[in-house]
């Protein structure tokens, strides 16, 4: 299953790749895609980005970066929920959004 997937500008940068790159997503035919599935394909494609997205050893989310599916913002979710079948047929993108502080 490839999922199509846009990257902030910093993890373009350290990827070296364009705004949206498309990933494999290993899976059982009858299994769903999951925000997990995803995060893991886009970590085996790309070995620079592990421990950017999500912490090594925990798996949770970094500070100031957000995940969205079809307007939708899966960043709290757990990696076991299943994202939306436009994300999984590759009409929609993921979307890794980095998020902005400040004062």
């Amino acid at each position: 299953m490839i999922v199509r997937v846009i990257l902030p500008y910093h993890l373009r940068n350290l990827a070296q790749v364009g705004s949206e790159v498309e990933v494999e997503v290993v899976r059982e035919s009858n299994e769903p895609v999951t925000l997990g599935s995803v995060l893991d394909a886009i970590e085996s494609t790309f070995p620079m980005l592990r421990g950017t997205i999500r912490d090594h050893g925990t798996l949770k989310r970094r500070d100031f970066l957000r995940y969205f599916a079809c307007e939708n913002d899966f960043s709290h979710e757990p990696l076991d929920t299943t994202l939306p079948d436009e994300i999984a047929s590759g009409k929609e993108p993921f979307i890794v959004l980095g998020a902005i502080a400040g004062g």
